[in-house]
Order: C-alpha cells, then structure tokens, then sequence
C-alpha cells in the first residue's frame, strides 16, 4: 500500500484530518473513487497499527473493567502484569479522541514496567468511546468538565483499595489527558505523582492544593500549551510543590503519540524513561 495513503490514515486516526478531507485526499491518491472504496477496509481494518504491546501478551494480565464513580460506573481498560505481587498503580489518561487502541497501548506499557495501570474512558458516562475519530471527539466536547474529573479522582480512589494495590498512585495524561492529570492532581490530596504531558494548567490560586510530585512534559513547539508554564511554575515555587519541568526543542504538541505524525521518536523515548524513573522513585519507595 501507498506510504503517503497510510500516512493520511494516521493523520485522519490521530485527528489531524477530518473525514471528508481524508477520503478526498486518498481518492486523488488511489486514482480514483473505486480504488479508494477498495483500500478503505483495509486501512480501517488496522486501527493499532503502532501497537506496542499485545492485549494477549504472556507477561500481562488484561481486561476491560468497571470502576464506581460519583454517578455511575466508568469503563476502563486495566492491566498488569501477572502473579499475585501488590504494586503501586498509575492512571492512564487518553487524549481527546477518547480511549482509542493507542492510550490502551500505553496502559500495558506501563504495567510492563511493574505497575497496575488503569485507563478509564471519559466517555463512560456517554457510553463509551465510538470507534469512528469525528464520533469520538464530538462526544468528548458534550462532557461536563468538573464531572468528568471527579470521574478520574474516583480512578485514584479505586486503584488506593484495590487489593494487589500497594495504595501508592499516579496520573499521567496526554494533551487532554495531560489537562485532566494537572486538574486530578489539584483535587486528589491522596495522589502521590502526576506527569502531565503538553496538559493545560491549572488555575494559579488552585496550585497550592497539590500534594502530588509534579513531572511535567512540554513540547517546544507548543505555544498554545506554552504560554501558561511561567505562571505554572511561578505557582508551583510559591506553594513549595516538590516538580521538574523538562522542555522537548523541536518537538509538537502531541510527540508522544506514535500513531500521529507529530510523533518524535527521540523525544518520546526519553519522556517516557523519564516518567517510568519517576514513577519508580516516587510510587516503589
């Protein structure tokens, strides 16, 4: 198959290109509607094309679960890995575009480094994230934001009690999911770590509520997300928080998705060793 097909795939996947503008670009590239209609089956078939860990891999145990929250029960995909040892957990929060293959991907990452990891989807309350990209985002945009945190607080309280748990928790997040770990770690006092990824910050005055160490991942080509880190850090220093901030030059928002095309291996790569040596220090100690 065509790379520059596949590649518009992973741009319409992650987000970048809408479906209309997807099909129009691979009808002109497959030279024609009807060779276009051909590989779509194909293209559509392979959602976890950058998978890095299989959901059937020997080393993990994985299911999709049911956590109780404020006002019903959240889905999420939990995993770790197997045997009967208590461990320290972390939550896993998607992006935008709901809980896609790619952020359960990242869940079983995690648990192959010695974590439980839990990934609710924060379209639960909607029932549950369409497969469709457009369906997934538009669904995300109805949710109620306070609502929506207090339903990824409640992910920290089930991993506390959860009995292979050793009660110690942490929250990571990407784009969204790196706005919602900042804002989890503003109203969850018993959370012991956050890695926000290129996440939104936190109001100034709500700073001083974190107890969480702080890991925070930005990318140097993100000036949206960028120009609220000096009144973050400013916040962060006064309220005597214990955080490192690490800026990635020439990378986007977005860098660690490998299914995106803003992907940035090396960046990505060294975020990621970053965040699992912290978790280790912070939750394994």
């Amino acid at each position: 198959m065509d790379s520059q097909i596949t590649d518009l795939y992973r741009e319409y996947r992650s987000g970048l290109l809408d479906r209309r503008e997807f099909l129009k670009k691979v009808t002109v590239l497959a030279g024609g509607t009807a060779a276009a209609c051909t590989l779509l089956p194909k293209l559509e078939g392979c959602p976890a094309r950058a998978q890095v860990v299989a959901e059937d891999d020997a080393r993990l145990h994985v299911e999709d679960i049911k956590y109780p929250a404020e006002k019903g029960d959240m889905l999420a995909h939990f995993t770790r890995p197997k045997g009967d040892e208590k461990l320290p957990a972390v939550v896993v929060i998607h992006e935008n575009r709901g809980l896609n293959p790619h952020t359960r991907d990242v869940a079983r990452r995690m648990a192959l480094e010695g974590f439980l990891a839990l990934a609710p989807d924060a379209c639960s309350p909607l029932g549950g994230t369409p497969d469709d990209v457009d369906e997934a985002r538009a669904k995300m945009r109805e949710l109620d934001s306070e609502a929506t945190v207090k339903n990824f607080v409640a992910a920290v309280k089930y991993l506390k009690t959860h009995p292979q748990s050793t009660g110690k928790v942490g929250c990571t997040g990407f784009c969204w999911g790196g706005g919602v770990t900042n804002q989890v770690a503003v109203n969850c006092p018993s959370l012991d770590a956050a890695v926000p990824f290129y996440g939104r910050q936190p109001a100034a005055e709500d700073v001083p509520k974190i107890k969480a160490s702080m890991l925070i991942h930005y990318a140097g080509l993100d000036e949206r997300i960028n120009a609220g880190i000096e009144e973050f850090e400013e916040a962060l220093k006064k309220a005597g928080i214990e955080y490192k901030i690490y800026m990635y030059d020439g990378a986007q928002h977005a860098f660690f998705n490998d299914t995106s095309t803003r992907y940035h291996a090396e960046a990505a790569n060294l975020a990621w060793k970053r965040t699992i040596a912290f978790f280790k220090e912070k939750l394994k100690t």
